[in-house]
């Protein structure tokens, strides 16, 4: 039976056209207009293109209309050109032999009378990327490069770029970047000289990978004369251009300070201008060229400053975030230059969380004896925000600022204070930093704890909270009359609490109790442990049965080991190191400086992966190699230490502007301690039956430590054949672990000439039972990540940071080891499988 008819055609669907012959209607219809000369042929076509652009908008395969698409190009309608290009350059990659049929038209169309359907039938024609068309470019390139109107030359300019990402091969053996360089020093139109330096720039660095030729040619970029040549005419430029000419100029080095002032004088309005992509690269510019003129330098933080605050003040939210992140940077090197401008970094109603938490940071920055009472003045009205993240964070700039010795008085009394609000997230956020302040402040104690001990635990959830209670409970348990009873409510509802590290704090927090007030604690001691040993989570168990061995050993040692003599702590640890915060400097103006991390860290050039880098080894894509073998990662080879500085030998001279700014320099700028582990009695210990009733848990005593052996020489150290580490774990291993041993070294002249790529010293390395998980670089520098592993059971791991120079035939090592001790024997091994490169 034949299925029914329907009346009605049904809707179309967002991947197809209405109708089923849609296409071939319009495949029809272009056909007959393609040679009519009609009067109102024109408007039929725009309908018709309309359509086609339409459907291949929304994903619509319209290709099989390429033929009529071009055949109805023969027209001089440019609107009607322009859907056409654009359809030809959609289509022509994914069918070039179609494309070919463009060629003829688009040629023809290069040399139109009208300049702009030349300047379109040019890009239209570098557009197309297909290989086989490249020797059709090559003409009508050198004729748009000589063309008499300046939008073809600058289509032009680009299109060479194009062909030298399409063939490059074609594009320098034809000389066009010659031309381009040519163009640029003599072209009178700015746009098509900024178009002819993006070119070339772009060009020559991916050249000079390969080429000296092309390494002279880069250098050339930033020599004196075109340098000079580009500042005078900076003001003919677009805002992009500006941008790009002021970036490059930053990599140009002075011959004498003369010349540092007057560049410096010639770009001082551009610190004025409306844009702020120009005002950050003049800002760059200005930091760069003083690097080594301290007082100056200091003259320039004076200088930049009003307009970065301007900037930040009169732009939007975004540009306000950008320019605060690069505000921050610079009041993390001089805070003493901005501690007067505190009140441009206070936070308003209308502004988004992120430029108020960053303006929060700043606060904290600028903080000194002067202003400290005003910024915490204000930081406590945040507290009460009805933005609990932002009132977490400022209640945290309190405690920052309390921590740098400003005003600590106040501050603890209003930290204080905070404590009474009776709001969950004033209560957490307030208990972690008293904590910290008595850490440091121990003479605070008995204000702070009078306060804290009217708190209910109940009323404290957030886990690192409760930690901190639990800490204070147990540090000051003799000056808390209820402490015990508390703690005895915790362990009551031990189960309750899913929070390992609550757990572990309770536990250590009930045995300092137990110290203090034996009786009192007694039969909650013995049920903490109790629990502990039976709980799940292997640190708690783990700690529990260290407590009860320790105790059953030596009550006295016992105390020594967990509640020894504590000196107040004299500076807590940054969370960046000054290698990280001054390569973020160095790429003031960019990413990296809104992230808060090297470029290193978040993007990779060459090569993207799944793996991410958060910390210090940065986002490196994994290369797999083999199964057995852990993929080695490409390593950014633009690191600041593996760049080489150029140095410029000719000699001119740049205009400056009437009235110097700048001149010679008038003035100059401006832990806990760790605990040795108790030596052990050497005699048998007397178990106290006290203990052993108290705690009632049916475990052996602990045996009596047997007389220590004569002390025979290590083994010689023996690697796994086969490591297996994630990159997370490298690089947080890499953050947390201290450098265990750092030397240089020579190679052989074998090894440094058998060194071409990274991959054939990862192939020798992996053959010692040394891994890479990064690698890096070009000839002469390299740089690289390597790991191995302990073959016994503690399987530590060592990590290494290697640089490789081949023409000084020098590398650099950086150990660092879970087994301190055994990163002596590492380096050994290390050095001696690195020297046997290329002797086999």
């Amino acid at each position: 039976m034949a299925p029914p008819m329907h009346s009605q055609r049904s809707s179309p669907s967002p991947s197809q056209p209405s109708g089923k012959g849609e296409v071939s209607d319009l495949k029809l219809q272009l056909r007959q207009l393609a040679g009519s000369r009609a009067p109102g042929t024109d408007d039929s076509k725009r309908e018709l293109f309309k359509k086609v652009i339409s459907y291949m908008t929304i994903g619509i395969d319209v290709s099989s209309l390429f033929s009529e698409m071009v055949m109805c190009s023969a027209t001089s309608d440019v609107v009607l050109k322009k859907m056409c290009y654009l359809y030809v350059g959609n289509y022509a990659k994914g069918n070039p032999d179609l494309a070919l049929l463009t060629i003829n038209f688009l040629q023809k169309d290069c040399k139109d009378e009208d300049p702009m359907i030349r300047g379109l039938a040019l890009r239209s024609l570098c557009s197309l990327r297909v290989m086989n068309l490249v020797e059709y470019l090559v003409g009508p390139l050198g004729s748009g490069l000589k063309d008499n109107n300046s939008y073809v030359r600058m289509v032009a300019t680009i299109g060479v770029l194009k062909l030298y990402h399409i063939s490059a091969s074609t594009c320098i053996d034809a000389d066009f970047p010659s031309m381009l360089k040519s163009i640029m020093l003599n072209d009178s139109d700015a746009q098509v000289v900024a178009n002819c330096l993006s070119s070339l720039q772009e060009i020559w660095s991916l050249e000079a990978s390969t080429s000296e030729e092309a390494s002279r040619e880069r250098e050339a970029l930033l020599s004196k004369p075109v340098v000079y040549y580009l500042l005078n005419r900076i003001k003919e430029f677009s805002e992009w251009a500006q941008c790009l000419v002021l970036d490059m100029v930053s990599n140009y080095v002075p011959s004498d300070s003369s010349e540092i002032f007057d560049i410096m004088n010639l770009l001082e309005d551009r610190l004025q201008h409306a844009n702020g992509a120009v005002v950050l690269a003049t800002v760059k510019l200005f930091l760069h060229l003083t690097m080594s003129m301290a007082d100056v330098h200091q003259q320039v933080y004076e200088r930049i400053k009003a307009p970065l605050l301007t900037l930040v003040s009169t732009g939007s939210p975004e540009q306000s975030y950008a320019v605060l992140s690069h505000l921050h940077l610079l009041v993390m090197r001089a805070p003493i230059l901005f501690s007067s401008d505190y009140k441009h970094f206070y936070c308003q109603y209308s502004q988004p969380s992120y430029v108020k938490k960053l303006k929060l940071e700043m606060l904290t920055a600028v903080a000194n004896e002067s202003n400290t009472y005003e910024i915490v003045t204000e930081l406590c009205e945040y507290a009460a925000n009805v933005d609990v993240p932002i009132a977490r964070e400022s209640i945290r700039a309190v405690g920052k600022i309390a921590l740098q010795q400003y005003d600590v008085n106040a501050i603890v009394d209003r930290l204080l204070q905070f404590l009474e609000m009776e709001k969950d997230y004033v209560t957490a956020e307030t208990l972690v930093l008293v904590k910290d302040l008595l850490r440091k402040y121990p003479q605070w104690s008995h204000d702070c704890i009078a306060v804290v001990g009217n708190i209910s635990s109940k009323n404290v959830q957030e886990p690192k909270a409760k930690a901190a209670l639990l800490w204070m409970l147990g540090e000051y348990s003799h000056d808390m009359l209820d402490a015990p009873y508390i703690l005895e409510s915790l362990i009551d509802n031990w189960d309750d609490e899913h929070s390992a590290e609550v757990r572990l704090h309770l536990l250590t927090a009930v045995l300092k109790c137990f110290l203090r007030r034996p009786p009192e604690t007694q039969k909650a001691l013995g049920a903490a442990l109790a629990a502990g040993l039976a709980d799940s989570h292997q640190d708690v168990h783990d700690r529990a049965l260290f407590y009860y061995r320790l105790l059953q050993y030596d009550v006295s040692v016992a105390e020594r080991v967990v509640d020894p003599p504590k000196q107040a702590v004299s500076v807590f640890a940054d969370n960046q190191s000054s290698e990280i915060k001054d390569r973020i400097f160095d790429e003031f103006n960019s990413l990296s400086v809104v992230y808060q991390k090297p470029s290193y860290m978040f993007t990779d050039k060459e090569h993207r992966g799944p793996f991410e880098f958060s910390e210090e080894l940065g986002s490196l894509s994994m290369l797999t190699e083999s199964e057995d073998n852990v993929p080695a990662q490409r390593f950014e080879a633009n690191d600041n230490d593996l760049l080489l500085s150029i140095s410029e030998k000719e000699e001119n001279r740049v205009p400056t502007n009437n009235g110097s700014a700048y001149s010679a320099p008038d003035y100059e700028l401006s832990s806990m301690p760790s605990v040795s582990s108790p030596s052990l009695p050497s005699y048998v210990p007397q178990i106290s039956s006290g203990i052993d009733d108290l705690l009632g848990l049916g475990l052996p005593a602990a045996p009596a430590p047997a007389p220590a052996p004569a002390p025979s020489p290590p083994p010689p150290l023996k690697l796994n054949g086969k490591p297996v580490l994630d990159p997370g774990t490298f690089q947080r291993k890499w953050s947390q672990l201290p450098i265990s041993l750092s030397q240089d070294s020579s190679l052989s002249p074998r090894g440094t000439a058998a060194l071409t790529s990274p991959q054939v010293l990862l192939r020798h390395m992996q053959g010692h039972s040394i891994q890479c998980i990064a690698s890096g670089g070009q000839v002469p520098n390299f740089k690289f990540f390597f790991f191995a592993q302990k073959a016994d059971e503690s399987a530590s791991f060592f990590l290494v940071e290697c640089l490789i120079n081949t023409s000084s035939a020098k590398a650099q090592m950086k150990v660092k080891a879970d087994d301190g001790n055994a990163a002596n024997a590492f380096a050994a091994l290390f050095m001696s499988a690195l020297s046997g490169f290329g002797t086999s």
